[in-house]
C-alpha cells in the first residue's frame, strides 16, 4: 500500500511520532529533516519545477511569477537580491520550530527573510532555533504591518492537533494576514484548522498551498477545510511502515482512494473468451416526461462502464427518445402517471434476470411503487436522486436494514439529511456522519461533495478476520467544482451501476467498484475542466470524457 493511501487523526499521528522518537530518532533531527524538505520544495515551486500538488485546479504559477517579477525589477524593491522577500510566521510550538528552520535554510540560499513571531514563550527547541536565527541577523517582528513588504508568507503558527479556539490578538493578526492578499504556504495544516474535522477554530489562515507532513490528515478530506488548505502535497519524511501498521492496522479503517486502488478493480483486461453476459447485465430505472435527460445521462454513464447488457426502464412516452440516443440499449416502456412518471414496472419484467439495478435519476416522487419493487428485490442496487427521496418517505433505516442484497445509496448533503434526519446536525464532520449512516442502515453510503466519502460495513470472516463488522471508509482526494452541475450525479449512477453489474458477473468484489466509479467520474471531470474550463463541463460533456480519462489513468 502506498503512503498516499493513509489518513490519520491528530491522535494517531501523535502516537506514530511517539513511536519514532521512542525508537531513538531525536526530535531536533526530525525537525531538521522535515524543514529541509520543505525549504527545498519552496525553492522548486518558486522556480516552477514539477509540482506534486494533488489539486490540479489550484494554479501555483504565480509563485514562479514572484521570482520573475523580482528579476525584472518590478513590484516591491528587494535590497541586494532578485529573489522574493519571504515572511515566515512562527508559533510557539514545534510547528514554529519547523518554520524557523525553513527560514534559516532559505536565508542561507540568499532569500530576504522576515520572521513574524508575536509569542514571548516558545518551546525549548523552537527557542533555540529563534536564538540562532537572531544571531544570523534575520529580522524579527511582532506586528503584521512589516509583512506587507513580503512577496510570500510561510505559515508555521500552529500545527496539527490544535483544539482550542483562536481568539483575541492572535485571531485579529490572522485576519490581518489573510487581508494582505499575499500567497501563503502552510506547514502541515493551515493554522486554525482542526486536524480531524476541518473546522475553523475561530480564525484560520487561508493558504494558497499546504505541505502536509508525513501522513495525510483528515482535514484534507473534509469539504469545509478546502478553501483554507488550497492545493496540497504530502512531504514524505520516511515514517517506518511498521509504525504506521502498529497504529492504523494492516488494513486501515479510513483510506484515501489512489490511482492504484481505483484501477485495481476496473474490468480490464477482459478475458479473451468473454461475451456480453459475462460482462454484466444492468437495469436502469430512470426518467420521466419532465426529466428525460436524467435517463439518458445515466445510460451514457453505464455505457462507458463497458457493461455487457444495458437495459433501461422509462415511461412509455419517452421510450422513442431513449431508443434514438442509445441504439444498443434495450429500452423498456413502463406504464406512466398522468404527469409522465413511471407508475409501476411492467408486470412481465423479471428483476432477478439482472446482475444489478440502478434507480432514481429523474423519476419524481410519483414513481414510488417502482422504487418499492426494486427495494423488495434480491438484486444489488444503486439508489440515487428521487429513489432516495422515496426511500426517505418509506423509512431509510427499517427498509435498508431488511435488504439482504448489497445496497449503495449516493446522496448529496440535502438528500442525506432527509434519509438520516437524526444525523442532520452532524454534517459538519462529513466523514463521521457517513460512517454513522452506514452503521445505522447497513448499506454502502456514498456522500457526494467536493471530497466524496464512502462508508460501508466490512463483515469480513468472523472466524478468521479480526476486522470483522467494522466500518471501512474511502475518501476521494481529487475532484473539481466543474462537476457542480445538474446531471453529473446521474452520470455517476449509471457508471457505478454498470461497474457493479460487471463485477458481479465476473465474481469480483462488488463493493470495491464504488471507489473505482468515484475516482473515474472525478478524473473525467478534471480532464474536461482542463480542456474546457470549469464552466464548460455540462453533464453530457462529462460523459464524453469518461473513456479518454480511463485511457489516461489506466495506462
Amino acid at each position: 500500500m502506498t503512503i498516499q493511501k493513509f489518513v490519520v487523526t491528530a491522535d494517531q499521528m501523535r502516537q506514530i511520532e511517539t513511536r519514532i522518537f521512542a525508537a531513538g530518532m531525536p526530535v531536533a533531527a526530525l525537525m531538521e529533516k522535515v524543514a529541509g524538505l520543505i525549504a527545498r520544495r519552496i525553492q522548486q515551486l518558486l522556480k516552477g519545477e514539477g509540482s506534486s500538488a494533488t489539486d490540479y485546479e489550484t494554479d501555483l504559477t504565480d509563485l514562479t511569477d514572484l521570482t520573475n517579477r523580482r528579476k525584472r525589477g518590478e513590484g516591491k524593491k528587494n535590497v541586494n537580491s532578485q529573489l522574493p522577500v519571504i515572511g515566515v510566521l512562527v508559533g510557539p510550538g514545534h510547528n514554529g520550530g519547523d518554520a524557523l528552520v525553513v527560514a534559516r535554510e532559505l536565508h542561507f540560499q540568499g532569500f530576504q527573510i522576515v520572521i513574524y513571531c508575536p509569542f514571548s514563550k516558545l518551546k525549548e527547541l523552537t527557542k533555540n532555533h529563534a536564538d540562532y536565527a537572531r544571531s544570523l541577523n534575520i529580522p524579527f517582528v511582532d506586528k503584521v504591518e512589516p509583512l506587507k513588504n513580503c512577496d510570500l508568507l510561510v505559515d508555521g503558527l500552529f500545527g496539527f492537533g490544535l483544539e482550542r479556539e483562536i481568539t483575541n490578538a492572535t485571531a485579529a493578526a490572522i485576519d490581518e494576514i489573510n487581508n494582505l492578499n499575499i500567497p501563503v504556504l502552510s506547514i502541515d495544516i493551515p493554522s486554525g484548522i482542526h486536524t480531524d474535522t476541518g473546522e475553523v477554530l475561530g480564525m484560520a489562515i487561508r493558504a494558497k498551498h499546504t505541505f502536509c507532513l508525513g501522513l495525510w490528515k483528515m482535514a484534507f478530506l473534509q469539504d469545509r477545510a478546502l478553501e483554507y488548505i488550497g492545493s496540497s502535497e504530502l512531504i514524505d519524511f520516511d515514517i517506518p511502515a511498521a509504525d504506521i501498521a502498529e497504529i492504523l492496522g494492516e488494513t486501515p479503517a479510513i483510506q484515501r482512494i489512489t490511482k492504484q486502488s481505483a484501477i485495481e478493480h476496473l474490468p480490464l483486461p477482459r478475458s479473451p473468451i468473454s461475451h456480453k453476459y459475462t460482462n454484466g447485465n444492468i437495469l436502469i430505472i430512470a426518467g420521466s416526461r419532465r426529466y428525460s435527460g436524467a435517463a439518458i445521462l445515466s445510460a451514457l454513464g453505464a455505457r462507458a462502464s463497458g457493461v455487457g447488457m444495458l437495459s433501461i426502464a422509462v415511461p412509455e412516452s419517452i421510450k422513442p427518445m431513449l431508443s434514438s440516443q442509445l441504439p444498443e440499449a434495450l429500452v423498456i416502456g413502463c406504464p406512466e402517471t398522468q404527469n409522465g412518471a413511471i407508475s409501476q414496472l411492467p408486470v412481465a419484467i423479471d428483476l432477478s434476470s439482472y446482475d444489478a439495478i440502478a434507480a432514481g435519476p429523474g423519476l419524481t416522487l410519483e414513481a414510488a411503487i417502482a422504487v418499492e419493487s426494486v427495494l423488495e428485490s434480491d438484486r444489488p442496487l444503486v439508489l440515487d436522486a428521487d429513489g432516495l427521496n422515496i426511500l426517505a418517505q418509506l423509512g431509510t433505516v427499517p427498509i435498508l436494514s431488511e435488504r439482504c442484497a448489497l445496497t449503495i445509496i449516493t446522496p448529496h448533503p440535502g438528500e442525506f439529511k432527509r434519509l438520516f434526519p437524526e444525523l442532520a446536525g452532524e454534517m459538519g464532520d462529513r466523514i463521521a456522519a457517513t460512517q454513522a449512516a452506514a452503521q445505522l442502515c447497513g448499506a454502502t453510503v456514498l456522500l457526494k461533495g467536493a471530497r466524496v466519502c464512502i462508508s460501508c460495513q466490512d463483515e469480513g470472516d468472523s472466524l478468521r478476520d479480526s476486522c470483522a463488522s467494522r466500518t471501512i471508509t474511502y475518501l476521494n482526494p481529487e475532484s473539481t467544482p466543474a462537476l457542480a452541475r445538474g446531471g453529473s450525479g446521474d452520470v455517476l449512477t449509471g457508471l457505478l451501476g454498470g461497474l457493479l453489474a460487471s463485477a458481479i458477473a465476473r465474481k469480483s468484489p462488488p463493493k470495491s467498484v464504488v471507489e473505482t466509479a468515484v475516482w473515474w467520474h472525478a478524473q473525467a471531470g478534471i480532464m474536461a475542466a482542463k480542456e474546457r474550463t470549469e464552466l464548460g463541463v455540462d453533464a453530457f460533456t462529462l460523459t464524453q470524457y469518461l473513456i479518454p480519462a480511463l485511457r489516461e489513468f489506466a495506462k
